[in-house]
């Protein structure tokens, strides 16, 4: 690469280039990473307009005119690929066919020219709302995932290669994938669009100077949309990032799961606006509703039936305080209501049998309980304390995922951190996500890498207290509850924590 496109003097607007045959309407933008400038013309021989990815540089740059010979051959290869996110290839020149190179031009994709406006002049009054993002994204993908199955690649990595239809969707407008783009390249940028929409920032290294770059963390890696805009959705935040990520533990490697989630949320949105709200003479103005209050006769026999309910459920409520009253002064170290399930300890690799229980003295405190998760996004950090509060009426959650682990995420968990190296003989769970299945692991610091953790046991929680048993293993400072599977089901993933309980072993 040159650094930049060469100066052309016939690349101004009413510039005339191509054999005489096109001329120029206005610049579109500019993609320094392969030297292109992408223009709207006018077609004089057909009558028409057209965009016009003009490959520029001098033609003494063999480098140069050999990348732009491979751009243009993949272009052509892409033209026999038709979908309604992708503008159709018309032409592809090169020097000898349609292109001068005296003109400083080594090669030029020639498309249909696609109605509508610029994807960023689209975001001038800032990002867009979660089901505005899915419902224009969504051809760009299914586009995208289209022209990867028949293996080509359409170089969708540029802001302002994409313009948004009148009818309100993205498309590549300007394609012709740089001479060594590959299919992830485009995955990416299928994130990084997602990035832009969500936060009016970008994520990729090229992109126009108008744009604003993503911020970044102390490792380089983007800052989450939804940590900049608190009301994106977690998935589509999630899911944005995740594609920008190489290859790797928790990378989006294809265009299929940046879809799935898409088409979710729109879903998801489209049954929201299908819910009117509560009229304005109600209390809460929050509260919605898919009906309006009966009235009459069958209004007053329901709301007898509401007070008598709620006369039970207060009469529970009491028993409930006495039952933890008197639990509170006993000797168990449980805290929580509900039955308390004893789980023992899952057999070790390469161990022919389970090794013996230690004896358990007493509950430890950790010094300090966080979040653990590798993809750098914990759910709810502030709230960790939570699970060790002895209070099991405040409780951490994790967020509500459409979809199970590990689509997003291999796993999320809990951290503790000891005063100093202890052997546990169990670990108590208090939680009402009834299916939930965590792992307790030690690891050898609070940030360490899940694959150099240690896996002592494997348990379902049930609705209540579930007692984890640990079998003998060497003393650690750090012990992690990894949850692998989130209780709920369908589109509402979701467990919650309300209290840890660490029991200290006694010596063998």
């Amino acid at each position: 690469m040159n650094g930049g496109p060469v100066q052309n003097t016939s690349l101004v607007p009413g510039g005339v280039i191509g054999d005489g045959r096109y001329r120029l309407l206005a610049r579109s933008g500019v993609d320094r990473r392969c030297d292109a400038e992408l223009w709207r013309a006018r077609d004089g021989q057909l009558n028409r307009d057209v965009a016009l990815t003009v490959l520029v540089g001098s033609p003494a740059d063999h480098a140069a005119v050999a990348r732009a010979k491979r751009t243009a051959e993949r272009a052509m290869h892409a033209s026999s690929f038709t979908h309604p996110g992708v503008a159709r290839v018309i032409d592809v020149l090169t020097p000898g066919a349609g292109v001068k190179l005296g003109e400083g031009i080594l090669g030029m994709v020639v498309a249909e020219w696609t109605q509508g406006s610029d994807l960023v002049d689209l975001l001038a009054d800032g990002p867009l709302p979660a089901g505005s993002t899915t419902r224009l994204l969504e051809p760009l993908g299914a586009a995208i995932e289209g022209a990867h199955h028949a293996g080509l690649v359409l170089g969708a990595d540029h802001p302002q290669r994409v313009r948004v239809t009148p009818d309100g969707r993205l498309r590549l407008a300007f394609p012709g994938p740089r001479p060594d783009a590959i299919a992830r390249d485009d995955v990416k940028g299928l994130g990084a669009l997602l990035y832009l929409l969500l936060t009016g920032r970008w994520a990729l290294p090229g992109g126009p100077p108008e744009v604003p770059a993503a911020p970044t963390g102390p490792d380089g890696s983007v800052i989450a949309p939804s940590a900049l805009h608190p009301q994106v959705p977690h998935e589509l935040s999630s899911v944005a990032v995740r594609s920008l990520e190489d290859a790797g533990v928790g990378g989006i490697r294809t265009s299929a799961a940046i879809l799935q989630v898409l088409e979710q949320i729109a879903e998801s949105e489209a049954q929201t606006a299908l819910i009117k709200p509560v009229p304005d003479d109600t209390d809460d103005g929050v509260v919605w509703t898919t009906q309006r209050p009966a009235r009459g006769k069958e209004h007053r026999r329901k709301l007898m039936i509401s007070v008598a309910v709620l006369a039970l459920a207060t009469l529970a409520v009491v028993v409930w305080l006495g039952v933890q009253i008197v639990s509170f002064f006993s000797d168990e170290p449980s805290k929580g209501g509900g039955p308390t399930v004893v789980v023992g300890q899952s057999e070790q690799p390469g161990r022919g049998e389970q090794a013996a229980e230690p004896t358990p003295l007493g509950p430890v405190q950790p010094a300090a309980v966080g979040v653990y998760d590798v993809t750098n996004r914990p759910d709810n950090a502030n709230r960790a304390n939570r699970a060790v509060d002895n209070n099991p009426t405040t409780s951490w959650q994790t967020d509500s995922y459409l979809q199970p682990l590990p689509a997003l995420k291999p796993g999320i968990g809990l951290m503790a951190s000891f005063a100093e190296p202890v052997k546990l003989a169990s670990v108590t769970v208090t939680s009402p996500s009834e299916g939930t299945v965590v792992e307790i692991r030690t690891a050898a610091a609070n940030d360490a890498p899940v694959e150099q953790t240690q896996v002592l046991a494997t348990a379902t929680l049930s609705a209540g207290q579930t007692q984890v048993q640990l079998g003998d293993y060497p003393p650690s400072q750090h012990v992690l509850v990894w949850i692998t599977k989130l209780a709920g089901g369908g589109r509402e993933n979701k467990s919650e924590i309300a209290e840890l309980v660490y029991t200290r072993a006694g010596e063998s």
